[in-house]
């Protein structure tokens, strides 16, 4: 065939060379042409698959897995720390998360666990965006002799922040979900809630601009399907090496001092002078006493 082509072609004084470029020219278009056609397949699959939605009139089904946030969260989600699709593939207790969670924290930082803390609470309402946690220090007196230690106090700051609830977890992920939720697609989890950990003094100079020594993330994920919050908490890296504290601005005994204070004052029902304590701070402040907060700070009361 060719031969005939380019014999007759040659013949109305077109020769070999430009058949031979005329035919790679031609071979360039083909190729050009299946590239643009193969890019072109997805987007004709989108078009169909919004074509086959129902219209504005009738309610669309989305499984759990399809909801989108739309917030700008800081939080790193829970499911990038998690595989949450093959945790929910197959059936695991509250304990067993609660296990998984803590075994995977205590594998970080060559399996020291160094600057993470980690807890799993029951699911639990906060209350009032702010408090104070006291956290013990010892301190020697300079006119003791014997080098006897007195018990002294370096409060911090505590802080609530919220960000928009995630979805509950689907052990299956929809490529093809719609990448803007409707209006009334609600989670039914509450919202992600961080805890910032920050020195008093430091909060009363530069207020907002204060660097928090832990950042506590509370994960409500699985509270709709298991009827827990995780907790993750991260201790701020030193920007000095030679630290009191290592490379952390908290030793680990100290940020898990400060969670457990969070926790005796947020989470009530042991203590009825300690929700006292948190609701006067925020609604009767002229009635707040320091000398209860540091009796109720004390992890041995």
């Amino acid at each position: 065939m060719l031969s005939y082509t380019s014999v007759g072609s040659t013949r109305q004084g077109t020769s070999v060379e430009d058949l031979q470029a005329r035919v790679r020219e031609q071979e360039r278009e083909r190729q050009r042409q299946s590239a643009l056609e193969a890019a072109a397949r997805p987007e004709e699959r989108v078009v169909k698959l919004e074509a086959a939605q129902p219209t504005s009139g009738s309610k669309v089904s989305r499984s759990p897995g399809s909801f989108v946030r739309r917030d700008s969260s800081p939080i790193k989600p829970l499911s990038g720390i998690l595989n949450t699709e093959r945790l929910l593939s197959t059936p695991h207790t509250s304990e067993q998360v609660s296990a998984l969670w803590t075994a995977f924290h205590a594998s970080r930082s060559g399996g020291t666990g160094r600057g993470f803390i980690c807890a799993s609470l029951p699911l639990e309402t906060y209350r009032y965006p702010k408090f104070v946690v006291p956290l013990p220090r010892e301190t020697t007196t300079a006119d003791s002799n014997n080098g006897d230690s007195k018990k002294a106090h370096e409060f911090y700051i505590l802080q609530w922040d919220f960000y928009d609830a995630p979805p509950p977890p689907s052990a299956f992920s929809d490529p093809f979900a719609s990448k803007v939720p409707p209006e009334d697609n609600k989670s039914v989890n509450p919202q992600i809630a961080t805890a910032i950990f920050a020195p008093l003094l430091e909060y009363k100079l530069r207020q907002a601009f204060a660097t928090p020594s832990l950042v506590l993330t509370f994960y409500p994920d699985l509270a709709s399907t298991h009827g827990l919050v995780l907790l993750r908490g991260e201790i701020t890296p030193s920007a000095v090496k030679e630290s009191t504290t290592g490379d952390y601005l908290l030793s680990q005994q100290d940020a898990q001092f400060l969670a457990h204070g969070l926790q005796r004052f947020y989470l009530w029902g042991s203590s009825e002078e300690r929700e006292k304590l948190v609701s006067d701070f925020h609604e009767r402040p002229g009635e707040f006493k320091w000398e209860e907060l540091l009796k109720h700070g004390d992890l041995g009361v």
